[in-house]
C-alpha cells in the first residue's frame, strides 16, 4: 500500500537517514521496477512503496519515523536467473547501508529465492521470509567525540599490530566484568585496555565485526562462522558482540573511544570481496534480491552463475560504479562517523582485479588512492586470492601496506632448519625485493610468522599435524603444509629438552618478527604461547579452542615478559625501525653502509657464503651512522648487530669490528631469556652461539 504520509525525500545520502523530524530511505537498484519500504512493529509489517526513482535510486521520506524503528525493503523486478536477475518481492531484503541489526537469521526454506527444495534455482518462491529474517535498525547517529580532539595516527615506521577477535580476547578474562566478557564494553574496558598498552603494541586490529551471516552447515553441527567471512552489512557493527542489543552502535563506538584515550588505534579486517550470498543456490538477504546483476560478477556467457574467486560462491563485482560507491562510502563512515584507523583487506587481490585481471589501476584503488580521507588512515592488503593471478604479494600501489606471508613462511623455515641463510636475509630488510619500488617505504611491508588462519606460534612447534576433528570434517579442512615442527613429540610433553627448545624457538619466531625491519603484526596471544591444540583452521569454534586462556602456566609468563621486553628495545633501538630500504650499498657521502651481513668468523659475507648450504648461522649489522632520510647526513642512533643461528648445534662467532666503537653489549640472547644486561664483549672474541638461537647486541661507543 502507497501511505499519504510518504513525501519525495532525496536520492541521497544512501541508506536510512534521520534528520531529527523523520526519516530519507534511498536505495541503488539499477534493474529492479518497484521498491518498497517494509516498518516493524513487532511482528505487524506496513509497506510503504518509495515514491521517486532519481539516478537508479529509489528514495522517500517518511516524517515521525525515528531511532529504533525496525525495517527492511522488498524489491520488485524481474525474476529471470538466466539473465543474471533474481528478484522476488516475498523476500524481506537488509539494507546495504543499514547502520544498525537486530535479530540473527533463522535458515528456513522461506529465506531463498528458489524452490530450495527442489534444488532448481530457476523456480520462484512464493513464502514470505519475514519472519526469518534479522532485520535493519534506524540509528542516531550523534556522539560526542571531544575526547578525540588533536589525536594523531601512529606513525607506520612506530607501528606494532596486534591482530585479535573481539569476543575471544575477553571471553575468560577474569578482570573482566562478568557481563561485559565477550563484547565491544568488554574490549574497551580498562582491563582490556591496560593490558594492551603493558604489552606495548599499537594497534589493535579486529578480526571482521561488520554485521555477518552463521553458515547453515555449521549450526547443524552445532559450530557458528566464529571469525566472521562473511558478511552481509557493510556499515553495520554486528550486534552479536554487544552487551545493550539495542545500542550496539553506541556501544562499538563508545570502545573505540576508550581504545583511543589509552593510546591505541583500532584497524578493521573488513570483507567486501565476497558476501553471505552464495552461488545461484544460496540465500536472498540482501544485495542478490536488490540488484544481483551489478552487485556479483557473474558468468558473462552464462549469467545464471557467480564467478567464484573467493571460495565462497560469489565476488562482489568492483567493476561497477555503484558497488565501488557502496564499498568507499562503508570505508569512509567508518573513518569518519567511527573514528577506525585503518583496515585490513581481505582477499584484496579481488578488490583490483577488473574483468581483464589484477591492476594497480583498477577503479576500486584510484577511487581509494585519491580519496583525501581514505589516504590518511592505514590500508592493509591480503594480496592474494584463488583467481587468475591472484598472487600479488608486492603489487599494490603505492600508500598501501601489504601482509608479507614470504616472511612467514622464511622464518619459520629458517628456525626449523629448512631455509638457507640467503632466503632469510632479505626478509629481514623489509623485502625490498618485493615492496622497494615507487616510493614506497620499507612499512608497505607488513611481516608476522603467525595470523588467526593457522597454527598460532605455540601449536606451530608442538604440532607436525593438523588435529581439526572438532571443525566435524574429519580433519580434512585447513592447510596440511604448515611449515611446523613438534620439536620430537606431537603435542603436549612433559620432556624438560623439548619444552625448552620450544620455548627457544617461539622466542626465536617473535625476536626474528620484531627486529626485522618492516611492520610486524603480533597474532593475539603469542605473547604468552596461547594454544588452539593443533587446530589450524579454528575458524567454527566459538569456544575455549579459540577465546584466550588467560590462567597462564610459568612458561607463558615468561614469554609473556620476554615480549614486553622485546617491544620495549624496539621502542628504544629506531635503528631496528627505518622507513627506508636498507640496501647494504656505500654511501661513499657517509662512508657507510646502512647493513653488513656478517659471517661467522666476523667478516663481511661473501658470495660463497650465500652459496652454502651448510652456512646457518650469520649476523645483520645495522650502523647507526646511516641517514634516516635522504637528507645527507649521518644520524645519530646506535649501531646494533643481530646473530640468527639456524643450526642445531653451537656456533663460535667471532664479534666483528665497528666504527666509534670498543665492543658489543649483549641486550638479547633467546637461549637465555632472563641473561642480566651489562655483559660485553670486544671485537674479535669469541661468542660460543647456542644452537637454534638468536642475539642482539648494540655497540659500546
Amino acid at each position: 500500500m502507497v501511505s499519504k504520509a510518504v513525501e519525495e525525500g532525496l536520492p541521497y545520502p544512501l541508506g536510512a537517514h534521520w534528520d531529527g523530524n523523520g526519516t530519507n530511505f534511498a536505495l541503488f537498484s539499477a534493474n529492479a521496477t518497484k521498491v518498497e519500504i517494509c516498518l516493524f512493529d513487532g511482528d505487524k509489517e506496513t509497506r510503504i512503496e518509495l515514491p521517486e526513482y532519481t539516478d537508479e535510486i529509489f528514495h522517500g521520506y517518511l516524517p515521525d519515523v525515528g531511532p529504533g524503528q525496525y525495517y527492511g525493503y522488498r524489491v520488485h523486478g524481474p525474476y529471470e536467473p538466466e539473465k543474471g536477475h533474481r528478484f522476488n518481492p516475498n523476500k524481506l531484503l537488509l539494507d546495504p547501508y543499514a547502520r544498525a541489526h537486530a535479530g540473527t537469521l533463522t535458515w528456513d526454506p522461506a529465506v531463498f529465492g528458489y524452490k530450495m527444495e527442489t534444488g532448481d534455482d530457476l523456480t520462484f518462491d512464493e513464502r514470505d521470509s519475514a519472519p526469518f529474517m534479522p532485520k535493519c535498525v534506524v540509528v542516531d547517529r550523534d556522539f560526542d567525540w571531544t575526547g578525540e580532539a588533536g589525536r594523531q595516527p601512529v606513525p607506520w615506521d612506530r607501528t606494532i599490530v596486534y591482530e585479535t577477535h573481539v569476543k575471544g580476547f575477553t571471553k575468560l578474562n577474569p578482570n573482566v566484568p562478568e557481563k561485559l566478557r565477550g563484547t565491544y564494553a568488554g574490549f574497551g574496558a580498562k582491563a582490556s585496555i591496560d593490558y594492551l598498552r603493558d604489552l606495548g603494541i599499537t594497534s589493535v586490529e579486529l578480526l571482521p565485526v561488520h554485521t555477518f551471516i552463521n553458515d547453515d552447515y555449521l549450526l547443524k553441527k552445532k559450530l557458528v562462522n566464529y571469525w566472521g567471512y562473511n558478511t552481509i552489512g557493510f556499515f553495520a557493527p554486528d550486534p552479536r558482540y554487544a552487551s545493550d542489543v539495542p545500542n550496539s552502535l553506541r556501544e562499538f563506538k563508545e570502545m573505540v573511544a576508550a581504545l583511543h584515550a589509552g593510546g591505541l588505534e583500532v584497524i578493521l579486517d573488513v570483507v567486501y570481496n565476497h558476501t553471505a550470498e552464495g552461488n545461484e543456490l544460496g540465500p536472498t538477504l540482501s544485495f542478490k534480491g536488490i540488484d544481483n546483476a551489478s552487485y556479483y560478477r557473474l558468468m558473462p556467457d552464462k549469467p545464471r552463475y557467480y564467478i567464484n574467486d573467493t571460495g565462497t560462491g560469489n565476488t562482489v563485482n568492483l567493476s561497477h560504479a555503484s558497488v565501488i560507491r557502496i564499498v568507499t562510502d562503508s570505508l569512509r563512515y567508518w573513518v569518519r562517523e567511527m573514528h577506525i584507523d585503518g583496515f585490513r583487506f581481505d582477499l584484496g587481490t579481488i578488490l583490483a582485479r577488473e574483468v581483464y585481471g589484477f591492476t594497480e589501476q583498477s577503479g576500486f584503488l584510484k577511487a581509494v588512492n585519491q580519496d583525501p580521507l581514505l589516504t590518511t588512515v592505514k590500508l592493509i592488503a591480503e594480496p592474494w586470492d584463488i583467481g587468475p593471478g591472484g598472487y600479488q604479494v608486492g603489487g599494490f600501489p603505492p600508500g598501501w601496506a601489504e601482509w608479507n606471508d614470504k616472511f612467514r613462511d622464511t622464518t619459520r623455515d629458517f628456525w626449523r632448519g629448512e631455509a638457507p641463510v640467503a632466503d632469510l636475509a632479505p626478509r629481514l630488510v623489509a623485502s625490498g625485493d618485493m615492496f622497494n619500488h615507487q616510493g614506497r617505504r620499507a612499512w608497505a611491508s607488513v611481516n608476522f610468522v603467525t595470523a588467526h588462519d593457522g597454527f598460532t606460534l605455540n601449536d606451530n612447534f608442538s604440532y607436525n599435524e593438523k588435529h581439526n576433528e572438532a571443525n566435524g570434517e574429519d580433519n580434512k579442512d585447513g592447510h596440511s603444509h604448515n611449515r611446523s615442527w613438534n620439536c620430537g613429540v606431537e603435542g603436549p610433553t612433559d620432556d624438560k629438552d623439548i619444552i625448552a627448545l620450544r620455548e627457544r624457538q617461539k622466542r626465536n619466531m617473535l625476536a626474528t618478527l620484531l627486529f626485522a625491519q618492516g611492520t610486524p603484526m603480533l597474532l593475539g596471544g603469542d605473547e604468552f604461547g596461547r594454544t588452539q591444540k593443533g587446530n589450524n583452521n579454528a575458524y567454527c569454534q566459538d569456544s575455549e579452542i579459540s577465546w584466550f586462556d588467560w590462567k597462564w602456566t610459568k612458561e607463558g609468563k615468561d614469554l609473556h615478559a620476554f615480549t614486553k621486553r622485546l617491544i620495549s628495545l624496539l621502542d628504544d633501538c629506531s635503528v631496528l625501525r627505518r622507513s627506508r630500504f636498507l640496501t647494504g650499498e656505500h654511501d661513499p657521502h657517509l662512508d657507510v653502509r646502512d647493513v653488513t651481513w656478517i659471517n661467522a668468523n666476523g667478516g663481511p659475507m661473501q658470495e660463497e657464503h650465500w652459496k652454502d648450504g651448510n652456512v646457518k648461522c650469520f649476523g645483520m649489522l645495522l650502523d647507526g651512522r646511516a641517514q634516516k632520510t635522504g637528507i645527507r647526513k649521518q644520524a645519530d642512533d646506535q649501531t646494533m648487530l643481530l646473530i640468527f643461528n639456524g643450526f642445531e648445534g653451537l656456533v663460535d662467532f667471532t664479534m666483528p669490528e665497528a666504527f666509534g666503537g670498543k665492543g658489543w653489549e649483549l641486550l638479547v640472547d633467546t637461549n637465555i631469556p632472563d641473561a642480566p644486561g651489562g655483559q660485553t664483549f670486544p671485537f674479535g672474541e669469541m661468542y660460543q652461539v647456542t644452537g637454534r638461537s638468536l642475539l642482539l647486541l648494540t655497540l659500546r661507543k
